[in-house]
């Protein structure tokens, strides 16, 4: 009986690492589904001439910008941009991604087909009204810097699917582990919840292709991201 003891627990021991392997092999599974591209794109400095890579297309949508009138991917097709996800009353990264947003307009202030679209994850709160203030707030050219609301299903859809960037709707709940380095934690103001959403910017061709994933926080990332937006500017592949 002793014996059989001693083989039963390096057997359970065994099988116990082999559990934990396998879990670890599907988290990195699902971690490549999800973040593959933003991971992929953030590993690969592109140098001056090569070809960027292409992460997928962005699918249709149709949201309501702050002017009021109806947006969708055709409205932007020819066009090259850049998107992200904030909301207004975040205290967290969406100054800081809006503000560099401003810089990216002052910097291409000449370049008639680039577009910047911003794109709120708290369409409850987040009226035509409320964007349009904020925009003011930074300056934002109505023809060339759009805000996007909406139903609140089509934004997290298009953030989760489209752009296959994190995403957390607070009214449900933190329903995912995995807080990777694209997703970034913000307070939801006087609720106490609080919303997970990516904290990078997009790009997007004229053919509405995903070109890029660009941390809003980095330094290195943004003079990649003016870099990427000239060679699409300049009709280069």
């Amino acid at each position: 009986m002793k014996d059989r003891h001693l083989i039963e627990r390096p057997m359970l021991v065994v099988l116990l690492r082999g559990l934990l392997i396998l879990v670890l092999i599907g988290a990195v599974g699902v971690l490549w589904f999800w973040q593959g591209p933003a991971i992929r794109s953030w590993l690969s400095g592109k140098r001056p001439g090569e070809a960027l890579d292409v992460f997928g297309s962005v699918p249709d949508f149709s949201l309501i910008e702050r002017s009021g009138r109806k947006m969708g991917r055709s409205d932007l097709a020819g066009r090259v941009w850049i998107t992200n996800f904030i909301y207004t009353h975040c205290p967290d990264t969406c100054p800081l991604q809006t503000a560099q947003m401003a810089k990216l307009q002052a910097d291409f202030a000449e370049d008639k087909d680039l577009r910047l679209v911003s794109i709120t994850v708290d369409p409850e709160r987040d009226t035509v009204l409320v964007l349009s203030q904020y925009a003011k707030r930074y300056g934002a050219d109505p023809e060339r810097w759009l805000f996007l609301t909406g139903e609140k299903s089509t934004i997290y859809r298009l953030a989760l699917e489209g752009f296959r960037l994190s995403m957390v709707d607070p009214a449900e709940g933190v329903k995912s582990w995995f807080f990777g380095p694209i997703t970034v934690l913000a307070d939801h103001g006087e609720t106490g919840k609080q919303f997970i959403h990516s904290s990078r910017f997009v790009l997007v061709d004229r053919q509405a292709r995903i070109r890029g994933y660009y941390q809003s926080a980095e330094e290195d990332a943004l003079q990649r991201l003016r870099r990427d937006v000239r060679i699409l500017l300049r009709g280069e592949k």
